[in-house]
């Protein structure tokens, strides 16, 4: 098992809820532990550099929640849920690499 997960590296995200949008102070907070075979940091990075968005919020925004998704999607690929999304999520990605706007 421990050889498994090498292959992998491994993150730690905390979400703290701030305000909520009735001006209210947020309480909440959610903190757990994924892996992912990606260098997510080297993605961020990478995207950063590429400009997606207006704001370099946005782009990390992007990256992680892509990143999270993507491996569970990966881990549960034949799961009916993703059934027709995954050959689009294919394409997404591929022009996601190429380096198209």
């Amino acid at each position: 098992m421990e050889n498994e997960n090498k292959r992998f590296n491994k993150y730690r995200i905390q979400l703290q809820e701030v305000q909520k949008k009735d001006g209210t102070l947020g309480d909440q907070l959610l903190e757990f532990e994924f892996e992912n075979h990606d260098d997510i940091f080297t993605i961020v990075e990478v995207l950063k550099e590429r400009k997606l968005f207006d704001g370099v919020d946005q782009t990390v925004e992007f990256a992680v929640g892509l990143k999270l998704f993507s491996e569970v999607m990966i881990r549960n690929r034949n799961h009916p849920l993703f059934e027709e999304f995954a050959p689009a999520f294919g394409q997404f990605m591929k022009k996601l690499k190429g380096g198209n706007k």
